[in-house]
């Protein structure tokens, strides 16, 4: 006998989705996205960048391998919720410790299976991330509503994701000392510097520029992250001060604070970019990249003629700014992943190519 979904998800045109619960119970309203990979649901769970959304997954089958110590992004998920069509909670795999449910619940990750998803992505396609609200199955569609209409959605997640104290990485056989803005950084990309022998000291989102220069860094990294990247101010402002002083890298939310540093505009995408199959062209080398990628926003190209800027990089599917640098600075930055975790391996070649910036 089937058993009676105690779930939905409402949106803001009275579209319900009723569903099974797993993980945690509690009610929310987040803004509403998707997310296109096969696999790697640990690390899109552990990801920062995913703080204050629900995340829908096209892959059915998501939790049959369960949960493993090594493969977080960050300690403490702040992801809001996971949507997936089918939920196995009796993972098979070597590596697993646990059961994603329990990790949602211990994290108060909102989570619902057993709804139709292609459905549910096919209106963020159409009509865009927004906010939803997930609810109790039995909360009257009105009730739903006004509680949506009431509802705003925050913009402090950059405050709230990143480290609140200094923290040092250290590498075995130090080449290089990376200052790394958080504005809710991977872990993996603190490895892959880590691991190219560079000593990482990991600051605060609104840290200043001179407490930068006071720990004397060979080169700074600008991290990715959630929300817009209007929201952080003083990132943009600490980078300004920064620029040509020493070589800057930046990834995702990185990339975009990088491009209003130097004047350029952001806008907001209908449903963004989430997925691990993102086809970018290198403009430089004439190279396509297969990309992991998770953001909202882009760099208006129109933005760009006004700045010292050019575009090396551009997605094939919508045109939009991939990756820009100025030369003459030694700043770089990517909209993808290129630490790809979870994959794919295309792009590691940016880290190498920060080294490279550093030696000069």
């Amino acid at each position: 006998m089937l058993k009676k979904p105690d779930k939905k998800i409402v949106l803001e045109d009275g579209t319900e989705y009723l569903g099974y619960s797993f993980g945690s119970t509690r009610e929310k309203i987040l803004e509403i996205v998707f997310n296109t990979s096969m696999v790697g649901y640990q690390e899109i769970l552990s990801d920062p960048s995913y703080t204050d959304q629900a995340v829908v997954m096209t892959y059915p089958l998501i939790g049959n391998y369960g949960m493993n110590a090594d493969d977080y992004e960050t300690q403490t998920p702040t992801i809001g919720a996971l949507i997936v069509h089918d939920y196995n909670d009796e993972p098979s795999n070597f590596r697993s410790k646990e059961t994603l449910g329990a990790v949602m619940e211990r994290y108060d990750i909102t989570g619902i299976y057993g709804m139709d998803t292609r459905k549910l992505n096919r209106s963020i396609r159409d009509y865009g991330s927004r906010k939803a609200l997930l609810t109790d199955a039995e909360v009257p569609l009105e009730k739903c509503l006004e509680k949506l209409q009431e509802a705003k959605l925050p913009h402090d997640q950059v405050a709230r994701v990143s480290c609140k104290e200094i923290k040092k990485y250290p590498a075995e056989k130090e080449k290089f000392h990376v200052v790394a803005i958080d504005c809710g950084m991977k872990q993996n990309i603190v490895r892959s510097l880590v691991n190219r022998g560079c000593s990482v000291t990991v600051v605060p989102w609104n840290t200043k520029a001179e407490a930068i220069k006071a720990l004397r860094p060979d080169g700074i990294f600008l991290s990715n992250g959630p929300g817009d990247p209007t929201d952080v101010p003083e990132t943009i402002q600490t980078v300004k001060d920064l620029l040509g002083k020493y070589p800057i890298f930046g990834i995702c939310l990185g990339h975009q604070i990088l491009a209003l540093a130097y004047g350029a505009r952001t806008y907001k995408l209908k449903f963004g970019h989430r997925g691990g199959n993102h086809p970018v062209k290198n403009l430089l080398t004439g190279k396509i990249e297969i990309t992991s990628q998770n953001h909202s926003y882009a760099v208006d190209p129109e933005s760009i003629p006004e700045t010292p800027l050019s575009v090396t990089h551009i997605n094939l599917l919508d045109e939009t700014i991939e990756g820009v640098c100025c030369d003459q600075d030694k700043a770089f930055s990517v909209q993808y992943h290129p630490e790809s975790a979870p994959g794919p391996q295309d792009s590691p070649y940016l880290f190498d190519l920060f080294l490279k910036q550093m030696e000069g």
